[in-house]
């Protein structure tokens, strides 16, 4: 494979998580949307409510980690490569990131409306 096509990615992504993938995109697009929102109403980021999130955060990289068992054929007892627990390791870390910015988010936007 010389050249990386994005369509190929998108093929084996969607063999691979079938309608959860579209169901992925949108909340990736929609949690980045309502935090670079709250960041611009806010004016900056809170700290207390970034540490909950990212508390949070590790739980959801556990859970993107359990997302892709269950989808793919392999597990973890068949990583053998370095590849393979790079592989285990982006997982982990775009499932913690991901639940950091979504639950910031919410919680952001929560305590937003509640002082209206």
């Amino acid at each position: 494979m010389k050249e990386l096509d994005p369509m190929v990615f998108l093929a084996v992504f969607q063999e691979m998580l079938g309608p959860m993938l579209w169901v992925l995109i949108l909340l990736a697009l929609a949690g980045i949307a309502a935090f670079a929102v709250l960041l611009l109403r806010e004016k900056g980021l809170s700290s207390q409510r970034l540490v909950r999130a990212e508390i949070a955060g590790l739980f959801g990289g556990v859970a993107a980690l359990v997302l892709a068992a269950r989808f793919t054929v392999s597990g973890f007892s068949d990583a053998g490569g370095p590849v393979d627990w790079l592989l285990i390791g982006l997982i982990w870390g775009v499932g913690l990131a991901g639940t950091t910015i979504l639950v910031y988010s919410v919680a952001g936007w929560t305590a937003l409306l509640r002082k209206r």
